[in-house]
């Protein structure tokens, strides 16, 4: 089998662009080229079988000496990421992969080819990676119910290649996406409006036991600190349950009984109040408005299930009967069954689901979302999505059942909440995203867990890794997290660089504002980086929560900046033994490491086609400012559970000695998100140059003119020493620091929301 091709099969081996990828490739593998644009960087693999079955098992092709980064699920809900050189390095429940392949014949000029193996779904089947002892791939391919059988698979699973690592990515995703026709890229999608503004979740806070009180007193406690909440998430706690005495012998995690059951789409006692006529009112709406109009809050989510509840809809609820509910019992797929059990499947395997009707589940969502709609609630965290993919037994297999309930709620939330109001969440299944036309916010990783040692350095890392994949679908959600803990400042800076929403979970009076208005404005706004945060290049087949050696870096972009986050997340990740995360080095090592401009990995689009490749770098937490040649790094040294964040501003060459970069808001975690547009008018020796309404008495070179979004401390790096600076007009006084080049102004705090101000300096 030989096809011309930058993908092909000559000789048994699979070769990608001239590199041999896999060897020994077994007849019964079919490589299908793509047609069309880009036809010659892209091939779907498949397989024909002998027998007909819903679970093939088979391997593609021999996989040596060549460095991947993975992400598997280690649970049923999250996935987490794996490195490795071999086919047997490669875990269960693999979901996508990314190899590197270098030319060892031409030497280290020739470019490095980074290759992405996507599994994909196909009709009624679902396809993933694994490893064996071997060190073969082998692709599992089941439909979750034993009537639905196959014996081929033509496009299992899309092979890209190219030599930018992230441009890779995104364009195999969205050829995924054109062959599929199942699902949206993160790019078409509409993004709430709640991602740029501060948020609070109920769920730490108070886990099920969260009251209305509660609500008022988180919302009030941030408030009075000067870090307004604008949006709010009423976690799990606001609906009619079961009223089942706790069960002291259940496994119970923070306070969830998972085999319990809705039994009502409205909000439980807790919520519900008597009017001065003694009659009832909806509590849930007296909440609302209360958040809306006395604390200012924006936009407010409730918390759901996909099947409703953890246990899914008691089957014949009072007023619940239309919906059709039947118990059914999960069946986790094999690679699940081999990785972390689960405290939630061994519930529910005793006990079973109360799962709606696929056929009256768009009326299940429709009632939810309008009633919770007319509380004034704007939106939905829709959790345990994975549940559904156990459930397909009977009915037409996992990926059938999957579809049918996320195009249900996809509907749902379109005729309900304007803004696309939907975050999803223990959802990383490739069913549910491949399947997501709509849905633009998810949870990407396992939770934050504040009593946990083992799990704030692997949270860092795993959402970096995991937004490799999740970013090309949707936003990824870094999740909540506390002010006042010993992490506190760690997990900050990590979602400053993340382009994810903001938001705490704190107790009410519990807080560290300092922290907080590092990362919050005084109108309760964020400023957020533009993109989903990813590693650097140099880290992606890095280990740095294992390794013992690597500090992680990940990547975003500002308007006019590049913004690199450095993390020491060494010492403890999960454990493929135990089963579990885990400190593995109780002791993990100081680090070094280098910084560059060019670990942005888009820098050079914001600097424009005449940037020599000269930056200037900021580093947040030590306040230095260093002028970096082009190719130049910068060294660093992080103990774990450490970070530095860098600001890198290519540096714009107004004249021959003259030179200009911004920096933004100095101690905002974000400093170079508060830039939002930068103009520069060289100013020639004819002519005298207005400033501020007057005439300079000076001979100036050039006015920068920004606008700024924010308050506090403003910084830019100058060559020269302006002559004057101006806010939105008047003349202001500011400070330089001939030695690195440093010019501050002071900002004022304004109480208009996502205010401007106009900074002007002459040069």
């Amino acid at each position: 089998m030989t096809i011309t091709s930058n993908i092909s099969v000559q000789n048994d081996n699979l070769v990608v662009q001239g590199k041999t990828i896999l060897t020994k490739i077994p007849d019964n593998v079919i490589l299908t080229p793509v047609t069309g644009a880009g036809s010659d960087s892209g091939a779907f693999i498949g397989a024909t079988f002998e027998q007909s079955k819903s679970l093939h098992v088979f391997p593609i092709g021999v996989l040596e000496g060549l460095r991947f980064m993975c992400c598997f699920r280690f649970k049923l809900w999250w996935m987490t990421q794996r490195m490795g050189t071999c086919g047997k390095d490669i875990p269960l429940e693999t979901q996508f992969m990314l190899l590197e392949s270098k030319d060892e014949v031409n030497g280290n000029d020739a470019p490095t080819v980074y290759t992405v193996f996507l599994p994909l779904l196909e009709g009624q089947f679902r396809a993933v990676l694994q490893g064996n002892e071997k060190s073969e791939i082998e692709i599992c391919l089941e439909s979750g119910d034993k009537a639905v059988e196959t014996s081929q698979g033509t496009h299992l699973v899309y092979v890209h290649a190219g030599t930018n690592p992230f441009e890779v990515i995104t364009q195999s995703v969205k050829a995924a996406e054109r062959h599929m026709q199942t699902f949206h890229h993160r790019e078409k999608k509409k993004m709430p409006s709640f991602l740029d503004w501060f948020g609070w979740c109920t769920w730490d806070a108070f886990y099920t036991d969260v009251t209305a009180e509660g609500v008022d007193d988180g919302l009030r406690s941030l408030s009075e600190g000067g870090t307004p909440p604008r949006f709010l998430i009423i976690d799990d706690g606001w609906q009619q349950i079961e009223n089942k005495e706790k069960d002291t012998n259940c496994v119970v995690q923070e306070g969830a009984q998972f085999a319990t059951r809705l039994v009502g789409i409205k909000e439980n006692a807790k919520f519900q109040k008597n009017d001065p006529k003694d009659t009832q009112v909806s509590g849930l709406k007296s909440v609302v408005d209360n958040a809306k109009q006395r604390h200012n809050v924006k936009q407010v989510y409730a918390w759901h299930a996909l099947a409703g509840y953890w246990g899914g809809v008691k089957p014949a609820a009072s007023g619940m009967e239309h919906y059709d509910s039947a118990l059914a019992y999960p069946v986790q797929s094999p690679g699940v069954l081999g990785n972390q059990p689960d405290i939630v499947m061994d519930s529910l395997a005793v006990h079973g689901l109360g799962l709606v009707n696929p056929k009256k589940v768009f009326n299940f969502y429709n009632e939810l979302h309008s009633y919770l709609a007319s509380c004034g609630i704007d939106g939905v965290k829709v959790d345990v999505q994975n549940i559904i993919e156990t459930l397909g037994a009977g009915l037409g297999g996992r990926v059938s059942l999957t579809r049918s309930y996320h195009q249900a709620l996809e509907a749902s939330i379109a005729r309900n909440f304007a803004d696309n109001g939907c975050i999803s969440c223990m959802c990383h299944n490739t069913d549910g995203l491949y399947s997501a036309k709509q849905t633009a916010i998810v949870r990407a990783s396992d939770d934050y867990y504040p009593r946990d040692p083992a799990s704030h350095t692997i949270h860092i890392a795993s959402v970096a890794y995991n937004t490799l994949f999740l970013g090309e679908f949707m936003q990824p959600d870094w999740d909540m997290f506390h002010s006042l803990h010993p992490t506190a400042e760690y997990h900050a800076a990590a979602r400053a660089v993340g382009g994810c929403a903001i938001y705490v979970s704190d107790k009410p009076g519990n807080h560290n504002f300092d922290l907080l208005r590092k990362l919050v404005l005084p109108d309760g706004s964020v400023l957020r980086a533009q993109l989903p945060g990813r590693p650097t290049r140099d880290c992606l087949f890095a280990d740095p929560a294992r390794d013992g050696i690597s500090l992680l870096k990940i990547w975003n972009m500002n308007k006019f900046t590049g913004i690199v986050g450095v993390f020491n997340c060494q010492g403890a990740g999960w454990c493929k033994d135990t089963k579990k995360n885990r400190i593995h080095d109780t002791s993990p090592g100081t680090l070094t490491g280098l910084v560059r401009a060019e670990d942005a990995d888009f820098i050079s689009e914001v600097a424009g086609k005449d940037w020599s490749g000269d930056s200037i770098a900021y580093a947040y937490k030590s306040g230095e400012l260093v002028r970096l040649p082009k190719g130049a790094s910068i060294p660093l040294t992080l103990k774990v559970l450490e970070y530095e964040l860098f600001h890198i501003s290519p540096l714009k060459e107004i004249t021959a000695n003259i030179s200009f970069a911004p920096i933004g808001l100095l101690d905002m975690f974000n400093s170079s998100g508060a830039i939002q547009s930068m103009d520069i008018n060289t100013v020639t020796d004819k002519k005298q140059e207005l400033f501020a309404g007057e005439v300079s008495s000076s001979s100036p070179t050039a006015l920068i003119s920004l606008s700024v979004r924010g308050c506090g401390r403003f910084g830019a790096y100058s060559s020269q020493r302006p002559v004057r600076c101006a806010v939105d007009g008047a003349e202001t006084e500011f400070n330089y620091d001939a030695e690195v080049g440093l010019v501050t102004l002071n900002l004022p705090v304004t109480k208009e929301e996502m205010f401007r101000w106009h900074a002007e300096i002459l040069v």
